[in-house]
């Protein structure tokens, strides 16, 4: 061991000056290892940028510290016998329970009804086609933390007194309002005028869905419109300044809830609750099944590029046959031939891996700022690469240089 470190700086210089002896094929024999690890730092970059973006996404849809009760609040995909024994088992959040909260523990937990509808919004000849119309109380700019840059939210008051006023989204006032202030103008909804009282910032989309084709109206308006409906969805958070996180308001509602609906100790609630934790999980695991996937198939590039490698290792070994054999004659050991071409194999890949995260960064900053994406690179997915590409330059190069130090001397020598 002591004898191989000693001849390590050696066989490290012969390793370099091979490789500068051959740039162009050094070069054509890094591509595809460059290549392989630009493509795992990208893809990284792109799946923790999507995480980023989910989670951002999430923070200005749900708001930050509030939670759903519902009939039914899942976050995956139910399958058709889930979805049917919730619904059989689950009872459907409507007004009486709304009004019970806010009797209950309305003076620590804000509550909101949540209920929405595709509508078309008119003013005079413009139309804001297919505009979400969401139903809620005035609380709900609070629990949802709904950003409003022009003008205000609605107030209680509004919403007691059904009053027919509504908080447009950025693409809704781009369709009927383009370049004036769309403040005190009247719009129509399935025929019935609306005052816009208040504009909610910009939240771009969200897995393909525009947010911003939106429009807030009190709930009150809303039934007047739609009717009452089976149920609704119930927004909550802890009101401001009462010490009460949201472990606890949850726990709050769901103590109210189930004392409502009559469920019994150790039975199951009869109805949903949905966090943004919650939330966050879920995307974090359809996240990692992403990865799980994609990250393999993206190293394979690696593997291929690791062939390369070993494809000039033994093309190496060939041309050096006589000096081979001429160092071995002179005392060279097994160990140390080995050593010499696993280091240049090594190399290429090690400065192939290097090559490949700068291209990987460039890449991916230039694709963010043209697109406008979001990406992140991670050192985690850069130390994968790097990595993965060592191991396939050792992995590549072990064979040749096995190869290499077997080689008898004197057929060595005789070699041309």
């Amino acid at each position: 061991m002591a004898r191989t470190w000693y001849h390590f700086p050696n066989a490290f210089r012969l390793a370099m000056e091979s490789i500068r002896a051959h740039k162009l094929r050094s070069f054509l024999t890094l591509l595809g290892v460059i290549i392989g690890v630009a493509s795992v730092v990208m893809v990284g970059a792109a799946i923790e940028g999507l995480g980023v973006y989910a989670e951002q996404s999430t923070a200005k849809a749900f708001g930050s510290e509030s939670f759903l009760v519902a009939q039914i609040a899942a976050t995956g995909r139910l399958s058709r016998r889930e979805y049917f024994d919730k619904m059989r088992h689950n009872k459907p959040i409507r007004r009486d329970e709304y009004r019970f909260l806010e009797g209950f523990n309305g003076g620590e937990v804000m509550y909101s009804p949540y209920r929405n509808h595709t509508s078309d919004v008119k003013r005079e000849n413009l139309i804001s086609e297919d505009t979400t119309i969401i139903g809620v109380s005035a609380d709900m700019a609070d629990i949802r933390d709904i950003g409003v840059v022009e003008g205000r939210f609605f107030t209680a008051q509004e919403d007691r007194t059904r009053g027919f006023v509504a908080v447009i989204g950025e693409t809704v006032k781009e369709s009927l309002f383009a370049g004036l202030s769309p403040i005190g103008k009247i719009v129509r909804i399935e025929g019935v005028e609306f005052t816009v009282v208040g504009v909610q910032e910009k939240l771009g989309s969200a897995f393909g869905r525009d947010q911003d084709n939106s429009m807030y109206i009190p709930n009150a308006a809303f039934e007047r419109l739609y009717g009452p409906g089976t149920g609704f969805a119930l927004f909550a958070r802890p009101r401001p300044g009462n010490g009460l996180t949201l472990e606890a308001a949850l726990d709050e509602t769901r103590v109210g809830l189930r004392d409502r609906f009559h469920d019994r100790p150790g039975e199951a609630d009869s109805f949903d609750t949905l966090t943004p934790d919650a939330i966050r999980g879920f995307i974090d695991q359809l996240l990692g099944m992403v990865a799980a996937v994609v990250v393999p198939v993206t190293c394979i590039s690696l593997v291929v590029g690791g062939i390369v490698i070993m494809n000039i290792m033994l093309v190496s070994v060939t041309e050096r046959t006589h000096e081979i054999g001429i160092r071995k004659s002179l005392g060279a050991r097994h160990s140390d031939i080995m050593l010499q071409i696993l280091m240049e194999a090594v190399a290429l890949a090690v400065a192939g891996g290097a090559m490949g995260v700068g291209l990987g960064a460039l890449a991916t900053a230039i694709l963010g700022r043209v697109f406008e994406l979001t990406l992140h690179i991670t050192m985690g997915y850069v130390a994968l690469a790097l990595a993965v590409s060592t191991i396939v330059g050792v992995a590549s190069g072990w064979y040749p240089a096995s190869r290499a130090a077997k080689l008898d001397p004197v057929a060595a020598l005789r070699a041309e």
